[in-house]
C-alpha cells in the first residue's frame, strides 16, 4: 500500500478530516461488477506491444483469457482493462487458480495481484529565476511552453477553477488523440476547453480491490474526472496553470500565480479516490499510462508512491516503474515525487533509473507572525493566521504538581486539570514531526475556551492552518522556552498575538524540507536517487472547494507531491525548446547544471536533528535551475540498451528483459558493472581498494567544444579522469571516458561526497560523486 505523496502538513491532515463513516456505493456505479469471493484482480503483464492495431490486440487477450476462464464471454466478463497502446497486457479478474495457470503460457511476463498506492505559485518561478516579467528566460524563450501538453496522474481536477482559463491559446494541437470523459458532475464538452484538453478517470481496479467504505454523503467522490481532494487541482495548477492575477491564501503568499509552463495543455488522468491517504490502484495506474501514451503527452508528472520496503523496478506491483518505462521508451520524460518518509535515510520512493525523482526544498519566503509578551518582548514565530489581532491577553502553559510537572503541557495531551485556559493563550512543547499533535492542541485549547496557542516544536516541521483563523503559532524550542521562562516568572503573564505576514528573500533561506525523502535508493544504492529538488513547502496553487484549507480558490499546501510539477513544468519548457531530446538527456540537463548554493550564494542546509550541508542523498544534483538547464553543454543520454544494461546488471532474466522491451535480450555471460549506467552521477556504495568505471557525454553546444575535467574529490578518495581534455568537432560529438575512484580510508565509512564537471569555459557540466569505503573482509589476514 502506498500513499499520495501530499504534505506532511495541511493535506495529511485533510484527509484525516475527510475521512469518517462511509456507505458502500449501492451498485448505482456502472464500472462495478459481482466478483466471486474467491477471485481478485490480477494483472497479466505481456512486456511490449507485438502489433500495432489495438482491436486486434484486445482480441488477442480476450481469446487469451478465454483459454483459462472457459469461454469468450466470461474472459469478457472478467477483463477489467486492457492495455494495448504503450504496452500489451490486461488487467482481469482472476482465481489464484486461473492467476497461475495464465503465468505459465508463453505469451506471459508475469501476473500479479492488483495493488494500491497513494497520493503524497506566486513566488517560486520568481525564485528560479523564470519571472514572467524578464524577456530574457527560458520561460519567454519557449513561448511558455505553449503546444506542450503536460498529462498528470492523480485525483481529477475542478475545471472551474480560474487557473484552467484559456484565454490567448491557440487551438488544441492537431496531433491530440485524448479527448474528455463526462461522468458525474463532469461534462467532457463543456468543461474542458484549449487550457485543459483532457481528463479521464480510471476505477474499475480500485472498486475491485477496495475493502473500504467509499463515497459517502460527508466525504464524496465523484465517478468521473471531476476532483474530491483538491490534490490534482493544486499538482495540475503548479505545472501548467494560466495567469491568475492577486491570488493568495486568506492575503499570504498575494501574487500573480501561473504554473511553470503556463501556455501548456493539461490532460488529466484521474487514479487516485477519496478514501484513507487517497488509494489508487496498480491496474488503474497502468491503464492510465498506456492511454496517456496513446493520447500523445509530451510530460507525465506523478505525485503518488508506493511504501517501504518497494518493489523491484521491473515488478508489476509497482506499476508506476512499468509504465513509466513504456512512457520513456516512447520518449515521454515521467516524473515522480520522491515520497514524504524523510529525513531519514534510505526513504526514497520511485528510484528506476528512467524516471526523474524529484525532492522537496523551501522556498525563500515565510510567514513571520508576531508574538508580543507582556515584558515587552517580541519573538517572531511561524504561522498561517490572517484572522484579527489578539490583543494582551492572559498566557499560560499547562503544569501538574508533582515529580513530572511538564506532562500536562505535552500537545497531543494537554491537561487542563490545574490550570484555567478560559479566554487565554496556551503554550505547549511537542516532538511529534506531524500534524496531529497540532490537530489535538487546537481541539483541547478551544474545548477548553482558550483563545490561541503557541506550539514549540522541531524548526524543521512543516506548518499548516488551524482552520476558522483559530490562532496557531509555531516557534523553535529555544523560543518556546524563552517563553515558558517569562510565564514562570511573571505574576500574570499576558500575550499578544498579530496576524501572519508574508516574508520573501532575505533572511529566509532555501532548506531541502524534513519530510522530503532521502537517498541512497534502497532497491539499487548505484543509482543516485533522488535526482534533483524544487521547491515544494507552501506553494500556492488552486485546490478544490472540497479542500478544508482552500480559501479563495487557492490553498497553500507542502509535499514532494507539490515539487514533482514544478519539475514537469519545466521540463514543458525545455521540451519545447529542445523537442528531439530523449528523456535521459532532459534529465542529465536538469541535473548537471543545478544550483549547489541557492540562487543568491548561500549554502543550502537539509532540515533534520541535526540540520546539515545538503548532500547528493538530500537534493541529488541540486536544486533546479532552469535557463541553465535549457544551455546544459553536455548531456549524459540513455536508450533502451541502457536500461537493459542496467536490467542486466541488477540481475533480471532475460525473458523477462525480452518481453519487457518487445525484442530478444541475452545478457552477457559475464554481468555487467551497474556502475557504468550512464547517469549524471557517480555513486558506490562499497569501495573495496579501487573501482573504475565509465560514462559517455554527447555534446549539444557548439560542434567545436574543448572541455576539461575538474574534480573535487571525496575526503579521503582520489579520483582520476582518463582523459581529462574532451575534444567534440563535426565528427566526434559523443565522447566515453573512464574514472577510476579510490579510497586510502583503512576502516569502513560513511558516505563522502564530492563533484566531477567538465568545463569548456562557459558550460560546467557537474555530476555528483558520492562513495563509501567497505574494507575487504580478510584486510587484517594481509596485514
Amino acid at each position: 500500500m502506498g500513499r499520495l505523496l501530499i504534505a506532511i502538513s495541511s493535506y495529511r491532515t485533510s484527509l484525516i478530516l475527510l475521512v469518517n463513516l462511509f456507505l458502500i456505493l449501492n451498485g448505482q456505479n456502472r464500472f462495478a461488477a459481482a466478483v466471486s469471493a474467491e477471485s481478485r484482480v490480477h494483472i497479466v503483464y505481456m512486456g511490449e506491444r507485438q502489433q500495432n492495431d489495438p482491436k486486434l490486440i484486445t482480441e488477442f487477450h480476450h481469446d487469451l483469457l478465454a483459454t483459462i476462464v472457459g469461454s469468450k464471454e466470461a474472459a469478457v466478463d472478467s477483463m477489467v482493462y486492457t492495455y494495448k497502446h504503450g504496452f500489451s497486457g490486461f488487467a482481469a479478474k482472476l482465481t489464484e487458480s486461473q492467476a497461475q495457470q495464465i503465468s505459465e503460457l508463453a505469451e506471459v511476463v508475469h501476473v500479479i495481484p492488483n495493488r494500491f498506492h497513494s497520493l503524497q505559485t506566486t513566488r517560486t518561478w520568481d525564485y528560479l529565476d523564470i519571472s514572467s516579467y524578464s524577456p530574457f528566460n527560458l520561460l519567454h524563450d519557449t513561448d511558455m511552453g505553449d503546444g506542450i501538453i503536460i498529462g498528470l496522474l492523480d485525483t481529477g481536477v475542478w475545471p472551474e477553477s480560474v487557473v484552467f482559463n484559456d484565454e490567448g491559446l491557440e487551438p488544441i494541437p492537431a496531433r491530440w488523440k485524448g479527448n474528455c470523459e463526462s461522468g458525474q458532475l463532469f461534462n467532457g464538452t463543456t468543461d474542458c476547453n484549449r487550457k485543459l484538453i483532457g481528463a479521464k478517470y480510471f476505477i474499475d481496479g480500485f472498486l475491485a480491490g477496495n475493502n473500504q467504505p467509499f463515497n459517502t454523503t460527508d466525504n464524496p467522490d465523484y465517478m468521473s474526472p471531476r476532483d474530491s481532494f483538491g490534490h490534482g487541482t493544486h499538482t495540475s495548477t503548479i505545472a501548467g496553470g494560466s495567469f491568475v492575477a492577486n491570488a493568495s491564501y486568506k492575503g499570504l503568499a498575494l501574487g500573480t500565480s501561473r504554473g511553470g509552463a503556463p501556455r501548456a495543455r493539461i490532460a488529466m488522468y484521474k487514479v487516485c479516490w477519496n478514501v484513507p491517504q487517497g488509494q489508487c490502484s496498480s491496474a488503474d495506474i497502468l491503464k492510465a499510462f498506456d492511454e496517456a501514451i496513446h493520447d500523445g503527452v509530451d510530460v507525465l508528472s506523478l505525485s503518488l508512491g508506493t511504501q517501504i520496503p518497494l518493489f523491484a523496478e521491473v515488478d508489476e506491483r509497482d506499476g508506476i516503474a512499468i509504465g513509466s518505462f513504456h512512457a520513456v521508451a516512447n520518449g515521454i520524460p515521467v516524473v515522480c515525487a520522491a515520497s514524504n518518509f524523510g529525513p531519514a535515510a534510505q526513504t526514497v520512493h520511485n528510484t528506476a533509473p528512467w524516471i526523474i525523482t524529484v525532492a522537496a526544498t523551501t522556498l525563500d519566503r515565510s510567514f513571520p507572525t508576531p508574538i508580543m509578551l507582556g515584558n515587552n518582548v517580541t519573538i517572531l514565530g511561524q504561522a498561517w493566521y490572517a484572522g484579527k489581532e489578539i490583543g494582551l491577553t492572559g498566557l499560560v502553559y499547562p503544569e501538574n504538581p508533582g515529580l513530572r510537572p511538564t506532562l500536562a503541557g505535552v500537545c497531543e495531551s494537554l491537561s487542563f486539570n490545574h490550570t484555567s485556559v478560559d479566554g487565554k493563550v496556551v503554550l505547549c512543547f511537542t516532538t511529534v514531526t506531524g500534524r496531529s499533535a497540532v490537530s489535538s492542541a487546537v481541539s483541547a485549547v478551544r474545548a477548553a475556551g482558550g483563545v490561541g496557542l503557541i506550539v514549540a516544536k522541531n524548526p524543521g516541521h512543516v506548518m499548516g492552518p488551524c482552520g476558522d483563523d483559530f490562532p496557531c503559532v509555531v516557534v523553535d524550542y529555544e523560543l518556546g522556552t524563552q517563553i515558558l521562562f517569562y510565564i514562570r516568572s511573571a505574576r500574570s503573564p499576558t500575550v499578544k498575538i498579530s496576524p501572519s505576514k508574508t516574508l520573501v528573500g532575505k533572511p529566509a533561506s532555501i532548506k531541502v524540507a524534513t519530510f522530503s525523502s532521502r537517498g541512497p535508493s534502497s532497491i539499487t544504492p548505484a543509482i543516485l536517487k533522488p535526482d534533483i529538488a524544487a521547491p515544494g513547502v507552501s506553494l500556492l496553487a488552486a485546490s478544490s472547494p472540497l479542500d478544508p484549507f482552500m480559501n479563495g480558490g487557492f490553498g497553500l499546501h507542502s509535499g514532494t507531491s507539490m515539487a514533482a510539477p514544478v519539475i514537469s513544468g519545466i521540463i514543458a519548457l525545455l521540451k519545447s525548446k529542445h523537442p528531439n531530446w530523449s528523456p535521459a538527456a532532459i534529465r542529465s540537463a536538469i541535473v548537471t547544471t543545478a544550483w549547489k548554493n541557492d540562487p543568491l550564494g548561500e549554502p543550502i542546509f537539509a532540515e533534520g536533528s541535526p540540520r546539515k550541508l545538503a548532500d547528493p542523498f538530500d537534493f541529488g544534483g541540486g536544486l533546479v535551475n532552469p535557463n541553465r538547464a535549457s544551455k546544459p553543454g553536455l548531456v549524459y543520454d540513455m536508450d533502451t540498451d541502457d536500461y537493459v544494461h542496467y536490467l542486466c546488471a541488477v540481475g533480471y532474466n532475460n525473458s523477462a528483459i525480452s518481453k519487457l522491451v518487445g525484442q530478444g535480450i541475452a545478457c552477457p555471460s559475464a554481468k555487467p558493472s551497474v556502475l557504468d549506467v550512464n547517469v549524471p552521477s557517480i555513486t558506490i556504495p562499497n569501495l573495496r581498494n579501487s573501482a573504475t568505471l565509465t560514462r559517455r557525454v554527447t555534446n549539444v553546444g557548439p560542434p567545436n567544444s574543448t572541455y576539461k575535467a575538474l574534480v573535487e574529490p571525496p575526503f579521503g578518495i582520489t579520483v582520476t579522469v582518463t582523459p581529462n581534455i574532451l575534444v567534440f568537432h563535426s565528427t566526434a560529438q559523443e565522447i566515453s571516458y573512464q574514472v577510476r575512484v579510490s579510497t586510502s580510508h583503512h576502516v569502513n565509512t560513511g558516505y563522502y561526497f564530492g563533484s566531477l564537471t567538465w568545463t569548456d569555459g562557459v558550460h560546467n557540466v557537474t555530476i555528483p560523486i558520492s562513495a563509501r569505503t567497505q574494507i575487504l573482509q580478510n584486510y587484517a589476514d594481509e596485514n
